[in-house]
């Protein structure tokens, strides 16, 4: 059973009442259109404003100097310095995709995925009901990593795999930080979101893209920008490109051009995380997080993404 998070507290519901009650679509289409102007002013206004707020690592990015990127986004998404992440070679262990903190992790209750302290959402909700997906990981094994908006946001491949389909589900845009987990039911399956369905050698693997307030954009390197939809989509759309692409581990598969979470999930008995992965650990892309069931622990070797 994954640990507990604190129950919500008042400041939790006032917080997820006023998401309930906020045009978070129109807000969201607003701060992309702000996030991609190349006014100059307008853009380092931006910039000065965030980086006030949140304490941002530059040494480790490619271009270390925030004001040199033509828009707040090609900064927000910006690339790492070459061997800033080591990627654990081992072929047995599972890496983190991303950097970030761990919300929830563990097993599924069969179908129930916890979330929070009197909160669990069901698979069927995650998948959008689609009942081959919702089969295959019943009963597996399930982490959730939260994006802070400091963090780096580029999406990483956990275990090498080949792309088995793509569901652009559209929905909400709460935010998906800890205090909109423990207040508002079922967030990451209400909100928008990719669910990217992977077979690997250990079975299937499905890395989640999660949208959430102000991200408006999840992009990957095989079928480019998928957020937001044409606002007349209100069911879930398959997209084609990228199927049958093997990718390897460590191997970029996109990008949140703003803060957001990824959800993983394996079938049952394949995989087991690391005894350390717990709720508030922070995770860098390309640390062991998990191990192939059936193989031995030994000393974990590294190479580079």
């Amino acid at each position: 059973m994954p640990e507990e998070v604190p129950v919500a507290s008042a400041g939790d519901h006032v917080f997820a009442a006023l998401q309930y009650v906020l045009p978070k679509h129109l807000l969201s289409r607003l701060v992309y259109a702000l996030m991609r102007a190349r006014t100059p002013w307008v853009k380092n206004a931006t910039l000065r404003a965030f980086l006030a707020g949140y304490r941002v690592d530059m040494s480790e990015a490619q271009q270390p100097d925030p004001y040199a990127y033509p828009t707040f986004n090609d900064f927000f998404t910006r690339a790492l310095r070459p061997n800033a992440r080591p990627v654990a070679l081992d072929p047995n262990l599972i890496v983190s995709p991303v950097d970030g903190t761990v919300s929830q992790c563990g097993h599924l209750h069969d179908t129930a995925i916890f979330q929070a302290k009197g909160h669990d959402y069901s698979l069927a909700d995650l998948l959008a009901g689609d009942l081959d997906a919702i089969e295959a990981y019943r009963g597996g094994t399930f982490a959730c990593i939260y994006l802070a908006p400091y963090n780096y946001h580029r999406i990483h491949m956990p275990y090498a795999a080949t792309l088995r389909s793509n569901l652009y589900v559209p929905g909400d845009l709460f935010s998906v930080n800890a205090a909109t987990a423990r207040a508002v039911p079922r967030v990451f399956a209400r909100n928008e979101r990719l669910i990217c369905d992977f077979d690997t050698a250990s079975g299937r693997m499905a890395v989640v893209c999660v949208g959430a307030l102000f991200v408006g954009s999840i992009q990957t390197v095989h079928c480019g920008e998928v957020n937001p939809p044409p606002r007349a989509r209100k069911r879930p759309v398959p997209i084609a490109e990228g199927i049958g692409r093997p990718f390897d581990k460590g191997e970029e598969l996109g990008r949140f051009n703003m803060g957001s979470t990824v959800v993983l999930l394996f079938q049952p008995g394949r995989i087991r995380w690391d005894a350390r992965l717990a709720p508030e650990t922070k995770v860098r892309l390309g640390q062991p997080i998990g191990r192939i069931n059936g193989t031995q622990n030994g000393n974990t070797h590294y190479g580079h993404a």
